[in-house]
């Protein structure tokens, strides 16, 4: 493992030198998650995923959860990053003591807010000197779906996938009304058969949640990142309360569909759920889906974020998009190369140790390439 131990608290740089107020808050310190709260409350939007609880969730052993903080005058960036030593890899060279960056699973940022006016680049300078300090090679950023709540970024944005938002507007009968007609056929079939849908805000159905994600996991022979432990899910209840909630999809008293969202301010996010095999006939998701929307609506979100596929145009894209037709909008990443040398050299690690049945090259367009 990597000797490199806790990232140090890094010093707030002049304002004068770069036009920003920096900082790094770490969310594994009282002090530092407090800082990184306080920031998150006054924040109009709220958006979960920026949360210091969030971020924890992903954090495996050895890495560290951070806010990076760009401070004006009534302009604020925060960028919630996990940092992963690289010496954990097992490819990696004795003596390892390089880093890098991730966002946390889901929309996490960078985001953005404040009237302004705000100096992007000054605090993307300072990102670089700060990653220069301490080892980091690369950032990789999943982003906002909403260009309005980020900043302007070094890079250009990458396009990964298309992804569905469901605009709130206007009421559950003008969005009923949007709905593609199979799903309201699938509905009211839903319906006739005698599915009901509950709203669970504190997680009281936990166990029959975990039994049918865990189902669809396994049908869908997802990778281990998808299956996450019960502790999982226990934090995530106990950390984030008010910012979540379940819905049950129930057939004869039991729970046959099931999906975990997540809740901003102004937005509604599916997060993770499933549906056993042997109910689709009974169409439990579309009732599922239009009950969660229509609870949305009535906590005055604005949107419902519906998400993608795991390829374009597949089944899951087709199954929501159904929900909102005209609600198409990429998904954009963006990544950040501070040492192009130690990200080669990484790539060239990983090659040494991989022979025989286990060779190994990057993948095209994952990134970091040495993590392919």
């Amino acid at each position: 493992m990597c000797d490199a131990g806790r990232i140090p608290h890094s010093p707030r740089l002049s304002p004068e030198a770069i036009g920003t107020r920096f900082s790094v808050l770490d969310a594994d310190t009282p002090d530092g998650f407090a800082a990184w709260s306080r920031l998150w409350h006054a924040w109009p939007d709220r958006e979960v995923f920026a949360h210091p609880a969030f971020g924890r969730l992903f954090a495996r052993p050895g890495e560290r959860v951070v806010g990076v903080v760009g401070e004006q005058d009534r302009a604020t960036i925060l960028f919630p990053l996990v940092l992963r030593p690289l010496a954990a890899e097992p490819w990696s060279r004795p003596g390892e003591r390089r880093w890098d960056a991730t966002s946390p699973y889901g929309y996490c940022g960078p985001f953005a807010w404040g009237p302004g006016p705000r100096d992007d680049a000054a605090f993307w300078s300072a990102y670089e000197r700060w990653c220069a300090g301490q080892r980091i090679v690369t950032t990789f950023a999943r982003l906002s779906l909403f260009p309005e709540q980020r900043p302007a970024l070094p890079v250009r944005p990458e396009v990964r996938s298309p992804n569905i938002v469901r605009s709130l507007e206007g009421g559950t009968l003008a969005i009923w009304d949007d709905y593609a007609h199979a799903v309201r056929t699938n509905v009211r079939s839903a319906e006739r058969a005698g599915v009901e849908v509950e709203i669970d805000p504190a997680g009281e159905r936990l166990d029959a949640f975990l039994a049918v994600y865990d189902h669809t996991m396994r049908r869908r022979a997802a990778a281990p990142f998808y299956f996450f432990p019960r502790a999982f899910f226990e934090a995530l209840v106990a950390a984030l309360p008010g910012r979540f909630a379940f819905v049950h999809a129930l057939a004869g008293g039991e729970v046959v569909s099931s999906e975990l969202l997540l809740c901003s301010e102004q937005r509604v996010y599916p997060f993770l759920g499933g549906t056993r095999a042997d109910a689709f006939p009974l169409r439990p998701n579309d009732a599922l889906r239009h009950r969660a929307i229509a609870w949305a609506v009535s906590q005055g979100k604005r949107a419902f974020v519906l998400g993608g596929g795991l390829e374009p145009e597949d089944g899951i894209f087709r199954h929501k998009r159904a929900f909102a037709p005209r609600g198409v909008v990429p998904f954009e990443v963006a990544c950040l190369v501070h040492d192009p040398a130690a990200c080669r050299e990484l790539v060239r690690d990983r090659e040494r140790v991989a022979t025989g049945s286990d060779s190994w090259s990057p993948r095209p367009r994952f990134f970091p390439p040495y993590r392919a």
